[in-house]
C-alpha cells in the first residue's frame, strides 16, 4: 500500500492512517493523502500506468490510497476513463487554437461524483464497513447509491428537498435509502455527520472524507494521459476549467497533479480555474478579496450540483488555484442555461454545473483573463438527464404542428 500518511491541508500536522478517519482532530482542516512514493519516485513505473489495459480508475491503483476492491464485473469498475473530445465547431467558434471538453457523463450514474463514491467503498470494503451515508443535492447521493448497490453495501442519503426528481429517481431506483431534508444542502451535511457519529455508519461527505479527493484525482490523471502525455514536455501550460461549489472536485483534480509532479511525471502544475455560480460564489470571494478564509453566502442558482453556503472544501480549493496560477470567475445563471445548447451543438448533453464550466472559458475569453492561443480543457461533470427543467428553460420549445406536409413546411420555413 502506497499511502503513507495524512497531512491536514490546514495547519499541516501530519497523521499515521490509522490515527484519523475524517477530517484534521486538532483543527478541523481537509486532510491530503501522502505516499511512499513520493520519497521514491522509482516505487511506481510510468509504463505500468501507460501500458494497462484496465479502462477505469483502476489503471491508477498504484498511486491511490485505498487497493481496488475488485468486483470487476460490476459497475464499480467502469468509472472513469472517460472520453476527451475536441469538438471543431466550439473551437471555431471562440477563436481557440486547441480546445478540449472531458466528458464525465458517461460515468455509471452520469456524473463525476462516481470517482469519489468508487473509492469511498473500496475503502468501505477495505474496514468492512457494510453502510454508507452521505448528504447531496444529488449527484453524490446518486454516484454513492450506484457503486453501494453494485456490490450489496447499504447506502443512506440525506437530500435537500429541493433536489430535482430526476436525481431523486435515481437515488431510489438504486436502492438507497433516501431522506429528503427539509432545509438547505449544509443542514443535510451536518445531520449526516451526526448520524455517522452515533450509528457508526461511514461517512462518505464531500470535503470531510480525504478518500473523496483520492477517486477525484483520478480526473487529474487522466487529464495528463489523454491530453498532456501527447504535447511536447516544453508545450504552454495547459488551462482547466472546472465548475465549483464545495471546492472538492477541483482538490482532486489539483492532486492528482501534485502526485505527477512528486512522481517526475510532469514539469509543472497546469492553471486551473475555478468557476462559480454568481448565487454561489463563497470561493470566489474569497479569491477576489484576497482573503485566507472562506465566509458562507445565502446561495441561490439553478446549477444545484454547484449551489453551496459554505463550501466544504473551500480553503484547499482557493489555495490549490493559487498554487497552479490560475484564477475564480462568476458566471450568471442565464450564461450557464445558454451553455446548455451550446454545447448540445457539439453533441454533449450536459446540466447546469457542468454547462458553468464552458460558460466560464467564455467569460474568460471575453474578459481577456484566458488566450485564445492558449490551450484549455473543460471539465464538464455531469449528464444533462439529471435536471431536465433546466434544459427545457434553455432551449425553446417544439412547436406543435398538424400532421401534414404543409404545416411541417410552414413551421420550417422551407
Amino acid at each position: 500500500m502506497p499511502l503513507s500518511y495524512f497531512q491536514c491541508s490546514e495547519c499541516g500536522k501530519r497523521f499515521d492512517p490509522g490515527q484519523v478517519t475524517y477530517n484534521c482532530p486538532a483543527c478541523g482542516g481537509n486532510l491530503d493523502s501522502h505516499f511512499t512514493f513520493e520519497e521514491n519516485p522509482n516505487e511506481v513505473r510510468i509504463s505500468a500506468i501507460l501500458e494497462s489495459r484496465e479502462p477505469s480508475i483502476w489503471r491508477y491503483a498504484p498511486l491511490l490510497a485505498a487497493p481496488d476492491p475488485g468486483f470487476a464485473a460490476t459497475p464499480l469498475h467502469q468509472v472513469g476513463w472517460t472520453p476527451v473530445y475536441q469538438p471543431e465547431t466550439l473551437r471555431k467558434s471562440l477563436g481557440m487554437r486547441e480546445l478540449w471538453i472531458k466528458d464525465e457523463s458517461r460515468n455509471p450514474s452520469a456524473s463525476f461524483k462516481d470517482r469519489a463514491s468508487a473509492l469511498v467503498i473500496a475503502r468501505a470494503v477495505e474496514a468492512d464497513i457494510p453502510t454508507i451515508i452521505a448528504a447531496s443535492t444529488g449527484n453524490a447521493g446518486a454516484a454513492m447509491a450506484c457503486m453501494a448497490a453494485s456490490i450489496g453495501r447499504q447506502a443512506v442519503i440525506l437530500a435537500p428537498r429541493s433536489a430535482p426528481p430526476a436525481k431523486v429517481a435515481q437515488l431510489l431506483t438504486f436502492g438507497a435509502r433516501v431522506l429528503l431534508v427539509d432545509g438547505s444542502y449544509d443542514q443535510a451535511f451536518e445531520l449526516s455527520i451526526e448520524a455517522s457519529r452515533e450509528l457508526g455508519w461511514y461517512n462518505r461527505n464531500t470535503g470531510y472524507n480525504p478518500y473523496t479527493v483520492e477517486g477525484k484525482k483520478t480526473a487529474g490523471l487522466e487529464i495528463w494521459e489523454q491530453v498532456l502525455q501527447l504535447r511536447a514536455k516544453d508545450a504552454p501550460n495547459l488551462t482547466i476549467f472546472i465548475p465549483v461549489g464545495d471546492g472538492n472536485i477541483l482538490s482532486g483534480v489539483a492532486k492528482g497533479f501534485a502526485d505527477l509532479l512528486a512522481l517526475g511525471w510532469i514539469e509543472k502544475l497546469p492553471r486551473l480555474v475555478g468557476v462559480q455560480a454568481e448565487g454561489s460564489a463563497a470561493i470566489y470571494n474569497a479569491f477576489k478579496a484576497g482573503a485566507n478564509a472562506i465566509q458562507p453566502v445565502n446561495a441561490k442558482t439553478a446549477a444545484d450540483s454547484i449551489s453551496v453556503d459554505l463550501p466544504r472544501d473551500g480553503l484547499r480549493a482557493l489555495n490549490r488555484v493559487r498554487q497552479s496560477g490560475g484564477y475564480y470567475l462568476t458566471v450568471s445563471d442565464e450564461e450557464i442555461l445558454a451553455a446548455i445548447p451550446t454545447l448540445g451543438s457539439a453533441g454533449l448533453f450536459v446540466e447546469p454545473a457542468a454547462a458553468a464550466a464552458f460558460a466560464g472559458l467564455r467569460t474568460a475569453l471575453r474578459q481577456g483573463l484566458h488566450s485564445p492561443d492558449e490551450p484549455a480543457l473543460v471539465l464538464c461533470t455531469g449528464s444533462g438527464l439529471k435536471d431536465i427543467n433546466a434544459a427545457m428553460r434553455a432551449v425553446e420549445p417544439a412547436p406543435i404542428i398538424e400532421p401534414t406536409l404543409t404545416h411541417l413546411k410552414e413551421a420550417l420555413h422551407v
